[in-house]
């Protein structure tokens, strides 16, 4: 059986030598390596490989697995990647360090209120629904300016408004895999735009997943998130029904 280092190791080198072709500079683009299904030792393994950053898309799953890991808390980041309700905002405001799946004010405001003193400011990004998919969640292109300016105005030692996230859809072949991710690219620039009044600037694209990875590292990519290229194949989720609807959030 393959190990987890030395698939997170092919997993890195097929990031750097996306980053090359892109003529990008060292350190422009980091992995996520999803978890979500796997076990902590499975954390544990990657981590003792050189991994640090780990994405979770349910809050339960991962509130346990932070819990089981809590002596590696400070060497690790934790980012959610799947949908966050606003009943559980709280838990996910202690617990994790970045939230890419914000898409309403709402969300974003509970956090902010909830996050405790002490902690640095909770990072996240504006999901956006880029291939306008009926079952994809995410904030319509056309609205994210003005999502992102009222949540780049929420209190900044609480939360900081860093990108956007999107998921499209699946396709085949690098040209249109790259499509998508140009259009998020361009709409950061778009939103960087209109909040050019406050000084803000968005840094963050977090895109691409195994299939894609490369397509997404060319079009500007900053975060990619990869699970089943480090970790193997997935397990059957923990949460009834959630195999099917958080299955493209996070390979």
């Amino acid at each position: 059986m393959t190990s987890v280092a030395h698939q997170l190791q092919q997993t890195l080198t097929r990031l750097e030598e996306a980053r090359t072709r892109a003529g990008r500079p060292p350190g422009a683009v980091a992995l996520l390596a999803v978890s979500k299904t796997f076990p902590a030792e499975a954390v544990r393994e990657a981590h003792a490989a050189g991994q640090c950053a780990f994405g979770e898309n349910y809050v339960q799953e991962a509130l346990d697995k932070i819990a089981a890991l809590a002596d590696l808390r400070a060497q690790l980041q934790w980012h959610l990647i799947g949908p966050l309700q606003s009943n559980k905002t709280r838990p996910v405001a202690a617990a994790f360090d970045w939230i890419h799946t914000v898409d309403r004010l709402k969300i974003a405001q509970r956090l902010a209120e909830q996050r405790p003193d002490g902690l640095p400011p909770l990072q996240l990004c504006l999901q956006v629904n880029i291939s306008g998919e009926d079952s994809k969640s995410g904030v319509a292109p056309q609205d994210v300016a003005a999502l992102a300016c009222a949540v780049a105005a929420l209190p900044a030692d609480r939360v900081r408004l860093r990108g956007l996230m999107s998921i499209p859809e699946p396709v085949e072949g690098l040209a249109a895999q790259r499509e998508p991710h140009r259009r998020l690219h361009e709409l950061l620039a778009v939103v960087n735009a209109a909040l050019a009044p406050g000084g803000q600037r968005l840094d963050t694209l977090s895109m691409g997943m195994s299939a894609d990875l490369e397509a997404a590292v060319l079009e500007g990519a900053t975060w990619v998130r990869a699970g089943t290229a480090v970790f193997g194949g997935r397990a059957r989720s923990p949460v009834a029904g959630a195999s099917v609807a958080g299955a493209a959030t996070g390979a």
